[in-house]
C-alpha cells in the first residue's frame, strides 16, 4: 500500500505528542486526544488475539476508565502514583497501514524507558493506533500496546499508559 507522505508525517508527530504528554505527566491534555469511545487496551499476551473483551487483559480502559487511573495518578490516591517513576518513550518505525477518511490506523515499536526506585527498567512493545481524523487533527479510537513481556514478570505497572 503507498501511504500519503503527509499522512505518515502527520500520523507520526501525533504519536509523538502522545509520548510526550505521557513522559511529562500531561494527563489531563492526554486524555482530550480520545474519542469518547476510544478504548485503551493492554493485553496480558504478546500475541493475543484481538478478542480483548473476552481475554484477560493488564488494561481495558474506556473514557471512564482512563479518567479515573489518571484521576489516581494526580492525587495520588493509589500505591503506584507515590512512586511513579520518571519514563522516556522512544518509537520507531511508524507505518500507516490503513487511511481513510473516517480511520488511520498506524503501527509502531516503542521503548518505554523508566527509572524507578534508581533503577533503569525497559518495556519494548508493538503499538497499534487507529485514529479518526478530525478538524484539529486526530482522535484515538483504538490503542493497543502489546507489550514483549507482558506475560512475564512486570516490575510495576505505573508505566501502563
Amino acid at each position: 500500500m503507498t501511504v500519503n507522505t503527509q499522512v505518515l508525517n502527520d500520523v507520526t508527530a501525533f504519536i509523538w505528542q502522545e509520548a510526550d504528554l505521557l513522559d511529562h505527566k500531561g494527563y489531563q491534555e492526554w486524555l482530550q486526544l480520545w474519542s469518547d469511545d476510544g478504548l485503551y487496551i493492554v493485553p496480558a499476551e504478546f500475541a493475543a488475539d484481538d478478542n480483548y473483551e473476552d481475554t484477560l487483559n493488564l488494561a481495558l480502559d474506556d473514557a471512564d476508565m482512563r479518567r479515573m487511573r489518571v484521576a489516581r495518578l494526580e492525587d495520588g490516591e493509589s500505591v503506584s502514583a507515590n512512586a511513579t517513576g520518571n519514563t522516556v518513550r522512544m518509537i520507531s518505525r511508524v507505518r500507516v497501514l490503513e487511511a481513510g477518511d473516517d480511520l488511520v490506523i498506524a503501527r509502531c515499536a516503542m521503548t518505554l524507558n523508566e527509572m524507578r526506585h534508581g533503577k533503569l527498567v525497559t518495556y519494548p512493545a508493538d503499538v497499534e493506533y487507529q485514529l479518526q481524523p478530525s478538524a484539529d487533527g486526530f482522535r484515538l479510537a483504538r490503542k493497543v500496546v502489546r507489550l514483549m513481556h507482558a506475560d512475564s514478570f512486570l516490575r510495576t505497572v505505573s508505566f501502563i499508559f
